[in-house]
This record gives C-alpha cells, structure tokens and sequence, in this order.
C-alpha cells in the first residue's frame, strides 16, 4: 500500500495530519472509550496523537482518495487557472468581448472567485 503525500488525514474531533508525517496507528484495546479508537504515531512527536477514527479508515485516507474529492480538487484548480488567466486580460479586450460578443469577464471573475473562496466563518457557524 502506497501512502500519498500530502493529505491532510482526518483524525477526528477536529484533528488533522500530514500523511506522510504520519508513521504508525495502533488500535486502542484497553481504556477505549468515546474519543478514543487508535493512537496515531507521528514523526515529530514524542507522545501518540489520540483518534476517533479507526486504524483502518485512518490507513484508507492516507493511502487513497475518494473520486468525488479527487474531481472535486481538480475542478477547483482549473477554475483557479481560468480565473488567473480571466483577471489577466486586458480592460479593452474585456470591453470588446462585453460590447462584441456578450461575454462579461467581470461577471465571471466576481462567480468564478466566489468559486474559490473559503466559506466565510459566519457561514461555518450557521451550520452547527
């Protein structure tokens, strides 16, 4: 099994961690409780992180990605490139593409950012 670098691996309750520095997972037998599934081990601590994910779902994360979230990732980045190559163009071209061809740059760049921008921490909050 072949870790990708690179991830950040959900650990649970808000825990994340670098799949490659990542470098053990022992299941918790004794003195599991709520919270408490596998000890992850990591490079750059002396003391296991706890998790609530099992060692097994921990390991699936680490090692592959979901499709949906791998589409999802590559359609981000070229919505990304196009709005870096959409902010580029010159004002007179974006007036000929507006007044020639109905084409506004300016209505694009302001969704397409949308697109890109983190939620708003307001927003996060309205969810719990």
């Amino acid at each position: 099994m072949e870790i990708k670098p690179g991830r950040m691996i959900h650990l649970g309750y808000g825990k994340y961690w670098r799949s490659e520095e990542i470098v053990g997972l022992l299941p918790i037998e004794d003195g599991r409780g709520p919270g408490r599934r596998t000890e992850v081990y990591v490079a750059t601590l002396e003391e296991p992180v706890v998790a609530s994910r099992s060692e097994q779902t921990i390991l699936q994360d680490m090692a592959s990605l979901p499709e949906e979230i791998a589409k999802a990732t590559e359609a981000l980045s070229a919505t990304e490139d196009l709005l870096d190559a959409m902010q580029e163009l010159s004002p007179v071209l974006r007036r000929m593409l507006k007044n020639e061809e109905s084409f506004d740059v300016e209505y694009w760049i302001r969704r397409l950012g949308a697109l890109t921008q983190p939620p708003d921490e307001e927003d996060q909050e309205e969810l719990f």
